[in-house]
This record gives structure tokens, sequence and C-alpha cells, in this order.
């Protein structure tokens, strides 16, 4: 009796073991779904991995998702930028009602998305936004990076999104401000940017997320760009996450709203 149930439990401990390895393998090859790439302008380099739709054809124009990563996924590895929010867009039902060309590009080490100057006062996270904007080496390979896809695939540039976490979600501002006439739709999560923008940006369809008890970026931030960008008549709505902290994004990738409201909007 007691061999038989040693039996059992060895086969039991057998199938959750090869549960998890088969979940692993199917998780990696999902991801590897995800082509590994780089944008070269000059002597910088930006990698990225693009996901392109399921039976891609060059004659259908697609819509174009940029999403920007945070702080902790700066690097080269070209992988490290896939750990949030790229599984959103691998469900098998997701991409066969949104067809689209997927792109997370990964920001080197030692820049920003946006133009943010950071700054730790007591172990707080300050953050500064010069009134004057500038390009950064990050900034001018994305943008350089957005000109090489529309020539390498059909795109439908009446339909480009792009949203970002925590400094994505400062890029997500910056970025539109640099081409303040390029994106349908923006989701900017847990971000920040200066509100003198705010008129420059009016032309996209917003979407802001924040946690209200945020303890990196304070939610203030994406409350005071809300209402900027509603005093200058801009589409524009707000979620705020009660007793969430900087992690929202989990949130934001569970709303059932979020990608029938992006590729809904249209320029």
């Amino acid at each position: 009796m007691k061999k038989d149930q040693s039996t059992r439990i060895s086969t039991i401990c057998l199938i959750i073991l090869l549960f998890f390895v088969n979940s692993f393998s199917l998780s990696a090859q999902n991801l590897d779904a995800y082509h590994k790439k780089s944008f070269t302008q000059g002597a910088d380099t930006l990698p990225y991995r693009i996901l392109l739709p399921k039976d891609y054809n060059p004659n259908t124009a697609y819509p174009l998702v940029l999403f920007l990563h945070g702080m902790g996924e700066r690097g080269r590895d070209n992988e490290k930028q896939l750990i949030f929010g790229a599984k959103l867009f691998l469900n098998d039902s997701i991409r066969a009602k949104y067809p689209a060309v997927v792109v997370f590009p990964q920001c080197p080490e030692k820049y920003f998305w946006g133009n943010t100057v950071v700054k730790i006062v007591d172990n707080k996270l300050i953050l500064n936004f010069p009134d004057t904007s500038f390009f950064n080496v990050s900034q001018k390979l994305l943008t350089g990076l957005i000109i090489q896809l529309k020539k390498d695939y059909s795109l439908d540039e009446k339909r480009f999104y792009i949203g970002g976490l925590s400094m994505g979600g400062m890029g997500t501002f910056e970025i539109v401000n640099q081409n303040p006439e390029m994106f349908a739709a923006a989701f900017p999560i847990c971000g920040a940017a200066n509100l003198i923008i705010a008129n420059r940006i009016k032309q996209p369809s917003w979407w802001i997320f924040h946690g209200e008890i945020d303890d990196v970026v304070p939610v203030e931030h994406s409350k005071q760009m809300y209402d900027a960008l509603k005093a200058v008549n801009a589409d524009v709505k707000l979620t705020l996450y009660p007793n969430v902290k900087h992690n929202s994004w989990e949130n934001v990738f569970r709303e059932p709203d979020l990608l029938p409201w992006l590729f809904s909007k249209s320029l």
C-alpha cells in the first residue's frame, strides 16, 4: 500500500513538473514570436522586438503599436523590455481581433525615453521636466526607428498608437510632443510630463492611468496632466486605481476596454 501511494505521489509530482516545464516552454516560445531586431543610426543602436500579425499581408495596412518600458528594463539584451505588457498582445483572440504591428524598443541604460531630470532626496524620487524640449539619443533612435518601420512594413499611418509605463509613460508624453501629428491615441501609465506641452500634444486621444498611492511617481503628475489636456479641449480620460502603488500597469493590462478603445482611434 505504501509503495502504491509513493508511486501515485511520484506520478503526480511528475505531472506537475511537466506542466510547469511545458508552461515555461510555451511562454518562451510565445515571446519568441517577437522577433529580435535592432535599428542603427550613426554610432548608436536601438534594440527592439517586433510582433507581426498572423498571416502578415504586405498588401494590408496595419496599425502600429509602440510600447515603452520602464527604467528597470533598460539595456541591450533585447529581452527585458518584454517583461511587462508583451503577453497582452500575444493573446490569440487579441491577435485575431486586432491585427497590428507591435514594437517593444529597449532604451539604452544611461538614457531616458522622456526629458526627465531625476533626483533622489531623502529616499524620494524627485522629477523635473525642463521647459525646453530636446532630443536625447534614445528619442532620436526611436523616431528613426518609426521612419524605418514605415519603409519596411505596410502600416496604416492614421492608426499609430503609443503607450508606456513609468519612464515609458513619461516617454509617451515626450515622444508625442516631438511628433505631435503622428499618433492617433496614447496611453501613459504612471507617467509624468511638463504641463507646458499640453497644447502641443492635444491631437491624440489620451487615456491616462495611475495608482492613487503610487510611491515612486506621485499620482499628482497624471492628475495635473489630465487637467492641462482638458483645458485645451483634448480627448482625454483618466483612470485612477485606489490602493494601488507604482505597479498600476498590472491593472491596466486587465482593462477590458483598453484595446477596443485604442484600436478604435484614427486620425
